[in-house]
């Protein structure tokens, strides 16, 4: 395992609830503050950006329909300065809303009406992939290719002479790929390596993210050099 599994438990993971339903906001204060986990709220959009920007929170669980702005707005607007996990909640069922919200920048998707439990089970998994590598005894990697730099210890992306804005989710894919350089990783075992063990037939997830680390990092994203695909078997990086 590349990332720790718990956090620390005298720093409890703090949580920003944004949605307009007094009910659900009720619902999930009660079911995290039960789990030892901080939790702020907010009912619009303007305001989760103030309280994002005051209180620096773990994750972000944030609706999309909103009173004042709509969702994908917030989520622009948060990632213009933070990498925090942000899980999207919405009524939305269409697939090009829900891909207009991964290109935004969130990091996972959840549809109304939905279970606690896997919510929360998506929540840990995205404040997992959000934290700093642990200790485990190798090498500093850093992975040059003619386009971008990798720098694995350091979680960034050199492109151009520029910082390359990855999320968690983006990074924690390419993270896998630049580890397994030359070799192709299943479809599953991505999924389960990036979203967790409950993961492994949620191929479009990968489409979507693949076509995001091309658009960002790739010379000519529609004829990619490093990020390879093997129809119907998984994905390739390679130098």
């Amino acid at each position: 395992m590349l990332h720790s599994t718990g956090g620390d438990p005298r720093t409890p993971t703090r949580v920003l609830v944004v949605d307009d339903e007094p009910q659900i906001v009720r619902a999930l204060v009660i079911n995290l503050k039960a789990r030892k986990y901080e939790v702020d709220a907010a009912s619009d959009g303007s305001g989760a950006l103030r309280i994002a920007a005051a209180r620096h929170p773990d994750v972000v669980v944030l609706d999309l329909g909103l009173p004042d702005m709509d969702g994908v707005e917030v989520i622009k607007g948060l990632r213009g300065w933070t990498r925090v996990p942000i899980l999207v909640l919405s009524a939305r069922h269409t697939s090009d809303e829900k891909v207009e919200a991964l290109d935004a920048g969130a990091d996972d998707y959840v549809t109304k009406p939905f279970g606690m439990d896997e919510l929360l089970a998506r929540l840990r998994a995205a404040v997992r992939r959000a934290e700093p590598v642990v200790g485990t005894g190798e090498e500093e990697v850093v992975v040059e290719t003619e386009d971008f730099t990798v720098d694995l210890a350091a979680k960034k992306v050199n492109r151009g002479g520029r910082d390359v804005r990855l999320t968690p989710t983006e990074w924690h894919l390419l993270e896998v790929l630049v580890r397994n350089s030359g070799r192709l990783v299943s479809q599953k075992q991505l999924l389960q390596e990036v979203w967790g063990p409950s993961y492994g037939t949620e191929s479009n997830y990968l489409r979507v993210y693949m076509a995001q680390l091309r658009r960002k990092l790739e010379a000519d994203p529609s004829h990619p050099r490093h990020f390879i695909t093997e129809p119907g078997m998984g994905y390739r990086f390679e130098m």
